[in-house]
């Protein structure tokens, strides 16, 4: 059995799914924490005299996107996670002790969502406008009239972050490592804002080191039609939009591998609804639930063929040194031959990996409203993802 605390660097990495899903993360950051992990975070002075800085469960790296990136800002700029309860109203029904005084201000409708004026205008053209709506098919009539890039912009959740939140807005003053995902909208690229240098070897992936906390998280959380494209401006001074971090990739895990860390703990709330009973078949829910049925089964399976693909690496790297050493043929070539597949592959040889997601029967993960603040409901959430951390977690030697 893995012995957890065997490891030198743990890692957590958080996905999206809107508010629900920060529920979900809190929920699971709980259970971590009643099974001895701890949370490092703040300026560097402060992670240096934390009394958890030489313990071996102490997280010191986050990964977050779209809403994941939100929790793993909050947990790497210091705060507790009995303060993000408290700070979202989330009313766990957990906690063993009151939450510490927090720098959060309960969040609000108002935060999350700042009205993108200029789609107002293009809406007013789209069902007022003079133009004719009968040429073309319904696609061209989207297409030439509906130029509304979001009905909502992110602008809210950066001045939130950034008044009540972050004791500091620059990745490389924390004491800790925190990446946050986005995705280059005009290029197709995943972007890693954090304290990376800012060339990348991958060329569908940049290093961004230079953006505020606040602006990197506000870009990952920019989901659309909900969202606008988020622009940051580079360092030629142009105007670079970015939108939710989700896009090219559900899980970041390997930005966690990447930059050593040798446990990395992936919460992702994504899980599509399986039949029961009880609720019956979402044919009779409507297009809204369909759909949403549809993206969840897309994305649990582009998760699903990441995890399959890092297992058939290691199965197949462990087979090939296995053969070489029963057979007695030269270990230094079974040594060489690994190294190439491993790095033909990506795998990052010593890394485990701990998966924590709802299950099947949490069918109301699936129904609830992605961005509800209703503190029951958000409790609820919570102590779903308490459940579901603590059925993993028990698996493993601390």
């Amino acid at each position: 059995m893995l012995k957890l605390s065997k490891k030198k660097k743990v890692a957590l990495v958080l996905s999206g799914g809107g508010v629900k899903a920060a529920a979900f993360h809190v929920g699971v950051c709980l259970a971590l924490q009643e099974k001895g992990f701890k949370f490092l975070g703040g300026t560097q002075e402060k992670v240096d005299e934390s009394p958890h800085l030489h313990d071996p469960l102490a997280i010191r790296t986050y990964v977050g996107s779209s809403a994941g990136s939100f929790i793993s800002a909050a947990l790497a700029a210091g705060h507790s996670i009995e303060e993000v309860v408290d700070g979202f109203q989330m009313g766990a029904g957990l906690l063993r002790k009151p939450p510490r005084k927090t720098r959060f201000r309960p969040m609000g409708y108002l935060d999350m969502f700042r009205i993108n004026s200029p789609s107002l205008e293009g809406l007013y053209k789209f069902f007022f406008g003079n133009q004719s709506v009968i040429s073309g098919g319904f696609e061209t009539l989207l297409k030439n009239r509906l130029k509304v890039d979001g009905l909502f912009t992110a602008k809210g959740v950066e001045q939130y972050l950034r008044k009540s939140v972050l004791p500091t807005n620059s990745f490389l003053e924390l004491g800790v490592e925190l990446f946050t995902i986005a995705t280059n909208l005009d290029y197709s690229k995943k972007a890693v804002f954090g304290p990376l240098p800012t060339q990348s070897k991958d060329p569908e992936v940049e290093f961004i080191n230079y953006v505020p906390i606040s602006d990197a998280v506000a870009a990952s959380v920019s989901l659309p039609p909900v969202f606008s494209p988020y622009g940051i401006k580079n360092l030629q001074g142009q105007n670079v939009f970015y939108f939710d971090g989700e896009i090219r990739d559900t899980l970041s895990t390997h930005v966690a591998s990447d930059v050593g860390a040798d446990l990395v703990i992936a919460s992702y709330s994504i899980q599509p609804y399986h039949f029961t009973p009880e609720v019956g078949s979402l044919s009779q829910f409507g297009i809204p639930i369909i759909i949403n049925q549809a993206l969840y089964q897309v994305v649990q399976q582009k998760i699903a063929k990441s995890i399959q693909a890092r297992e058939t690496a290691n199965t197949l790297i462990s087979t090939v040194a296995g053969y070489f050493k029963e057979n007695g043929l030269p270990p230094e070539h079974a040594e060489k031959l690994v190294e190439i597949m491993t790095k033909k592959s990506g795998y990052k040889r010593g890394v485990d990996f701990i998966y924590i997601h709802p299950q099947p029967q949490n069918y109301e993960m699936f129904f609830v409203d992605h961005f509800s603040l209703d503190p029951e409901i958000l409790s609820r959430i919570v102590k779903i993802g308490f459940k579901s951390a603590i059925n993993v977690l028990r698996k493993y030697d601390l």
